[in-house]
């Protein structure tokens, strides 16, 4: 357990936090995805976070931040959400033909750590496995 520490607390707070793209539309490859990686942690740099793991699917965002207690989870997420997608808009808006500054669907799941990061973080690196093995068994068994 690392902890961090601030003139008034010493603290170790950790989320997973998972948001996806508007509709769920596959829009996260390519340079986009690179940039994002990258924008994100500076992002995160800039509210005292850190971003301990983080894997970028093709609909979906996984992270394993560290937050400080003086910023609520919320603002944190709001604030990646909102920077990444004014991002998005003005470097790929006529690209892509994205509509505004729509680009992140509403809402985002966090849960907390705690003694368990070692399993959040084994599932943050697996998880594209696990979603193409999921893809690939869907494919032939046919339940419609």
């Amino acid at each position: 357990m690392e902890e961090r520490s601030q003139s008034h607390a010493t603290w170790d707070c950790k989320y997973h936090v998972v948001f996806a793209s508007k509709y769920r539309t596959k829009r996260l490859y390519g340079d986009l995805r690179r940039e994002l990686g990258d924008l994100l942690h500076r992002l995160a740099q800039q509210k005292e976070c850190r971003i301990e793991e983080g894997h970028l699917m093709p609909d979906h965002v996984h992270m394993l931040i560290s937050i400080p207690p003086k910023y609520s989870v919320s603002h944190i997420v709001g604030f990646l959400k909102g920077k990444t997608a004014l991002y998005v808009a003005n470097k790929y808006a006529r690209k892509r033909r994205y509509k505004g500054y729509h680009f992140w669907a509403r809402g985002y799941f966090v849960s907390t750590t705690g003694y368990d990061e070692q399993v959040v973080r084994r599932y943050i690196r697996n998880q594209e496995k696990v979603d193409k093995a999921s893809d690939f068994a869907d494919l032939f068994n046919r339940s419609y």
